[in-house]
């Protein structure tokens, strides 16, 4: 009986040690290690890839936004319009609209906001790109098509008194390739891109 209690109490002891030996490694060091590691290599994605605009943290690069006039639902002339969403934007509701691309519901609000885009932007239909009415899956997608970016380059030019050029080099100089050189489709960071207009606005 001594001899059963003493080795029970032996593996007891062993488990427990082996417990805190996996808890101290798993929960301590390992979480320690990796997020020291982040933090060195890759400070600004592993806060979150914040954006600032003099000094001011103005959003995440990750998650797109909206650009409308303050206190309405009009888009503001001034910046670069992303793409529609279906949850206003907000990353606690993201999710698209369901609707197939047959669907009459779909087919009406995509018709609808083409000629809105169209005559906010002083453009033919014709040249209106998919992205600029239609969402992505997430609703909460922060690039938009360098084609998207073209047709908005007039207006934006305009707004805020500066060349057609200089807004095309901004445009650019945000425009990012195919993933791998293969992957995807080159895109354009809203956020980033706005924020450098507003530093170009006001030099």
């Amino acid at each position: 009986m001594n001899s059963s209690v003493r080795s029970t109490g032996r593996l007891a002891w062993a488990a427990f040690r082996a417990l805190l030996v996996l808890t101290l490694v798993t929960g301590v060091i390992y979480p320690l290690a990796v997020t020291g590691v982040a933090q060195a290599a890759f400070h600004d994605k592993a806060n979150g890839s914040v954006v600032k605009d003099k000094g001011k943290e103005v959003g995440s690069s990750l998650i797109g936004q909206s650009w409308n006039l303050p206190g309405s639902d009009k888009p503001d002339p001034r910046f670069f319009q992303g793409r529609p969403s279906n949850s206003g934007y907000d990353p606690r509701a993201t999710g698209s609209s369901q609707l197939g691309a047959s669907d009459p519901t779909l087919v009406k609000k995509v018709r609808k906001a083409r000629a809105s885009v169209a005559a906010f932007n002083g453009v033919p239909v014709s040249v209106v790109p998919k992205d600029a009415v239609t969402g992505s899956s997430s609703a909460i997608d922060p690039h938009i098509s360098p084609a998207y970016a073209d047709i908005q380059t007039a207006r934006i030019a305009r707004e805020n008194g500066l060349s057609a050029g200089a807004v095309r080099k901004l445009v650019d100089a945000h425009t990012d390739g195919r993933t791998a050189g293969f992957l995807g489709q080159p895109h354009v960071n809203v956020l980033e891109l706005n924020a450098a207009l507003r530093a170009a606005a006001r030099n």
